[in-house]
């Protein structure tokens, strides 16, 4: 079966400091995945690296068995910080229509307002479509922004450091919804937050720089510790599982 996403020694540097070094990671079809590790770690340049926005200089990266370049099509990308001006005058529908652009002079089509209509059902946000963006809560536009990813029904969903802009008790019902979207597409996140993601993922990738575990949540206790020096807990499905070496 064609892996979602294979990496293979993949080493990137930037001025000579090493950012990514000798990564090997893979990602299967439907696989919701959680990329955990410190800032500088590397997560948002292996994210850039799977896109194809950056260039190891080593290794290799397939993305459903193409290269990066070859398969953008096939990946709903959600970065850090959206460059969208919250203030514009754009209804939520059309905020979602942007992610289909076709090219200069080319207008939408009957099936791109179908896909629109699609998008928002599946990130429950149907009933806001006519609403202007900039009366949007923070978890809200963190829903359009979704439905703009997905709206190509891609079969890969990247997303960096998402729940940023949400408050806590919005946080449980985003990852639910995430969890619904994993039945039509694999999903790779990155977070810093480990206790959180611990709870929803399948499955944890542990970077800082190297590649310290990645595997099942109930597994991933080790690599974590590697990664940021100190005792971790974990709660996996609901399941603890403590650490509680010497600090």
């Amino acid at each position: 079966m064609t892996k979602a996403i294979e990496l293979k020694n993949v080493s990137i540097k930037f001025n000579e400091l090493s950012i990514l070094h000798e990564i090997n990671l893979s990602v299967d079809e439907k696989d919701f995945m959680a990329i955990l590790g410190p800032n500088g770690g590397g997560k948002s340049t292996l994210l850039k690296t799977i896109l194809g926005l950056l260039t190891p200089e080593t290794g290799e990266v397939w993305v459903f068995g193409k290269k990066p370049k070859n398969a953008r099509h096939l990946i709903g990308y959600l970065p850090q910080r959206v460059l969208f001006d919250h203030d514009f005058p754009i209804t939520v529908f059309d905020a979602v229509l942007s992610g289909l652009y076709r090219g200069l002079f080319k207008g939408h089509t009957e099936d791109d307002r179908k896909a629109v209509v699609k998008a928002l059902k599946a990130v429950e946000i149907f009933d806001l479509k006519d609403r202007q963006i900039s009366k949007l809560s923070g978890g809200q536009m963190q829903r359009v922004f979704i439905a703009r990813a997905i709206v190509r029904e891609p079969k890969l969903l990247l997303m960096d450091e998402p729940m940023a802009s949400i408050d806590p008790e919005m946080q449980k019902s985003f990852y639910e919804l995430l969890a619904r979207l994993k039945d039509k597409m694999a999903i790779v996140l990155v977070s810093h937050d480990v206790g959180a993601v611990s709870t929803h993922v399948d499955k944890i990738a542990c970077l800082n720089r190297k590649l310290y575990y990645h595997g099942p949540v109930e597994g991933s206790a080790e690599g974590l510790e590697a990664i940021y020096k100190c005792p971790i807990d974990l709660i996996s499905h609901g399941i603890p599982h403590r650490v509680l070496r010497e600090h």
